[in-house]
């Protein structure tokens, strides 16, 4: 089964669909550092921007994957949609697919594409891919339940010609500690107990995160009220502190000095995630060859897909059957031979 990687970032749909047995015949990726990561590791430099790819020069393929940019959507963002140029990007997807109308398509965003423009934003996209002749269906997804330690949700829409996929059918796992994917020697961070504030009686939330304290960083001053400095602190991302016997927040992707500091309960310490713990609690190989910038690396991590989650949907598109045998053909003369084969034997 062969399918073409779009947007393709550092591979981590790739990764995800070549693990269930999926063949990637073609990628496009426009950023140039991440080009040459997805190079390192595929030996396949991607096409560049995907507004100059004629469909109709690609091989045939059953699934189009796309992890189409978020930045017009995120919540981190201006959230200006598709009055961002990145955001007219999914109506090269539609272009594609109206050439080659292939059998599956898999697309990738933020959560907060579900709430942009109160909803028209994903109608838009919803009705575009059902004008151009596909059953769709949508879910939040969320890391933690495909055996990684970090609570990331992520919207996946999968589009099919022969029938609806259906999410009910993903099997969940188990969510694993954070602890089993640390090193345990390295050169780490360390904290000194004078930059940090943890606080009394932390508990587990609902999505396993396990909030311990704070950096004790510089606050905005504008429009803070008497007595609630703290609470500024606390709630900026990179100055928070979780257990490692819960899970890890979101990576995200602008990021890039990767402040994510985890509290160990046995040694009363905090220290710095590393960048290949990131990676790991991503789904990455410790083999994965990354950029050389540390900012890179992290920008780069934070924009990427979890693999073993896309390995799940990409092993339930196969026992779903959303191919027709039709489909197995890249054309009439294709057919053919295989008929003309099958008779020969």
């Amino acid at each position: 089964m062969k399918f073409i990687d779009l947007f393709a970032g550092i591979g981590g749909f790739r990764a995800g669909f070549e693990r269930a047995g999926f063949t990637c015949v073609f990628s496009s990726e426009i950023d140039l550092n991440c080009q040459e990561v997805y190079y390192k590791n595929y030996a396949e430099l991607p096409f560049g921007d995907i507004k100059n790819l004629n469909p109709n020069q690609l091989d045939h393929f059953e699934v189009l994957v796309a992890g189409f940019p978020c930045q017009p959507f995120s919540i981190c963002g201006k959230k200006q949609g598709f009055e961002d140029v990145r955001g007219t990007l999914f109506f090269e997807i539609c272009r594609i697919i109206q050439a080659k109308q292939p059998p599956v398509i898999i697309l990738e965003n933020v959560k907060h594409l579900i709430h942009h423009d109160q909803g028209r934003t994903l109608k838009i996209i919803l009705s575009n891919l059902e004008n151009l002749g596909y059953y769709v269906r949508y879910q939040l997804l969320n890391a933690r339940h495909f055996g990684l330690p970090q609570n990331r949700e992520r919207l996946f829409i999968i589009a099919s010609k022969l029938k609806p996929f259906d999410f009910s059918k993903l099997k969940y796992t188990s969510t694993p500690k954070l602890r089993d994917f640390l090193d345990k020697e390295g050169d780490f961070e360390i904290l000194d107990k004078s930059e940090y504030t943890l606080i009394d009686s932390p508990r587990k939330q609902d999505s396993e995160l396990i909030f311990v304290g704070y950096r004790n960083k510089g606050i905005w001053k504008t429009g803070v009220r008497p007595n609630t400095e703290h609470l500024s602190r606390v709630h900026r991302q990179p100055n928070r502190i979780y257990s490692i016997d819960g899970v890890h927040p979101t990576l995200p992707s602008q990021e890039t000095s990767g402040r994510f500091f985890i509290y160990i309960p046995e040694h009363n310490l905090v220290r710095k995630l590393t960048i290949q713990e990131c990676y790991r609690i991503m789904g990455f190989p410790d083999n994965f060859k990354k950029a050389n910038s540390l900012a890179e690396c992290y920008k780069q991590i934070g924009n990427s897909v979890c693999i073993p989650l896309v390995e799940a949907i990409a092993k339930e598109v196969l026992k779903q059957k959303l191919f027709s045998e039709d489909n197995f053909y890249e054309s009439p003369r294709k057919a053919q031979e295989h008929i003309q084969l099958v008779l020969f034997n």
